[in-house]
């Protein structure tokens, strides 16, 4: 199969539905008419001799084939665009359209106060964040990198780890006055201590309440008769006095600087929580998503 024009531009409209997640959205993106798009992903579809797209008339998802041959492309055609930039004297630019599925933890409490400082930065860029719980599909929903606390599950993106936070116990000073602290992590498994779990948004379970010091682990079952998903209600909770909670170092710094929570074992410092970027290529990603990345390590060591 010789590559030619006609099959550069069915490749450059299978990445503009992608991204769009529609044909009409892509049509847009392209200044083309819905019709056209569905003509081109139909001879796009002849000459290669499979299926792209499952489409119903409320649906449209990437086949198996679709998504390995989307997987493939869209670094190609970013490489394309950069050599573009570089002929033009532009290669240090960041520009484009950056779609980022994000952790709402880290985008509220990290992000979204320097969010402004980055746009700044890169005025040619055009960013569409989306905060989800869940990881979801990154390469059907058109995303050009998500960025999630956890381990990641085997699949065929790219995870790059950026940082590993610890993880912290705390509670309020009124908490410790009505209940007193307990010495031990174990000491929490007693029924005079009230705990709040939070839910792990992939397996739909409490996260599980571990220590590390020194290779050795201790694990707790606490009395939690409270689970939530939302850190805003896990913290202002917490903070309130209610009970002891498991939080993240990045989130509760200035609490614990103000007096009004207290980390309750600092001898137990080692356990992580990894923060990784995955993304649907093995190539150089392009600059824009280079440089969000920078970005958010440059955040975690301020």
């Amino acid at each position: 199969m010789s590559f030619d024009s006609n099959l550069a531009s069915g490749l450059g409209v299978l990445n503009a539905v992608v991204d769009g997640g529609s044909f009409v959205k892509a049509a847009e993106a392209l200044d083309m008419t819905a019709s056209g798009v569905s003509r081109a992903i139909a001879r796009l579809e002849k000459r290669l001799g499979i299926r792209l797209f499952d489409r119903t008339t409320r649906s449209l998802k990437l086949t198996d084939e679709g998504r390995r041959l989307y997987e493939e492309v869209t670094p190609l055609l970013a490489g394309l665009e950069e050599a573009a930039y570089a002929a033009s004297g532009s290669a240090s630019q960041v520009r484009g359209r950056l779609r980022v599925n994000i952790d709402p933890y880290f985008s509220r409490l990290i992000l979204g106060p320097a969010l402004g400082e980055f746009m700044s930065r890169h005025p040619l860029l055009h960013l569409e964040l989306y905060t989800r719980d869940q990881l979801g599909d990154v390469v059907a929903d058109g995303f050009d990198l998500a960025v999630r606390f956890g381990h990641p599950a085997n699949s065929s993106l790219v995870a790059r780890k950026l940082l590993d936070v610890r993880v912290l116990t705390c509670a309020a000073p009124a908490y410790l006055k009505r209940h007193g602290r307990p010495l031990t992590p174990l000491d929490m498994e007693d029924e005079r201590h009230v705990c709040v779990s939070f839910r792990d948004p992939e397996t739909g379970r409490p996260f599980p309440w571990e220590f590390h010091r020194a290779g050795r682990r201790v694990d707790v079952r606490n009395n939690a008769r409270l689970v939530l998903n939302d850190v805003g209600t896990l913290h202002s909770l917490c903070e309130s006095g209610h009970a002891i909670a498991q939080v993240l170092d990045l989130g509760v710094r200035p609490a614990l600087d103000a007096g009004r929570l207290v980390e309750l074992f600092p001898d137990w410092p080692d356990e992580r929580f990894p923060l990784y970027a995955l993304y649907p290529s093995r190539h150089l990603p392009p600059a824009k998503v280079r440089a969000f990345l920078d970005f958010i390590i440059g955040l975690s060591a301020a």
